[in-house]
């Protein structure tokens, strides 16, 4: 598993987002605070609050490389 934060502070970058990531086969979980929800899920991350940055767990044997290029505008640089 690889842990990365995202930011997800508008409704663009979540469709974009979600776009993004629905193209691989890897699974990916958003955690804010106790909640963790399916990264791929429109309405779960709706759920969340987007206004600060999200924990994204990666769980991909192969292509990271490829996920990781996917993400870079998503990415919070800590």
């Amino acid at each position: 598993m690889t842990s990365v934060k995202v930011s997800l502070s508008s409704i663009d970058k979540v469709k974009a987002f979600v776009n993004d990531i629905s193209g691989f086969q890897a699974d990916f979980d958003l955690v804010a605070g106790r909640y963790v929800i399916d990264a791929k899920s429109i309405m779960g991350i709706f759920s969340l609050d987007i206004s600060k940055p999200i924990d994204l767990n990666i769980y991909a044997e192969e292509n990271m490389d490829e996920i990781m290029t996917a993400l870079k505008p998503y990415l919070v640089e800590e």
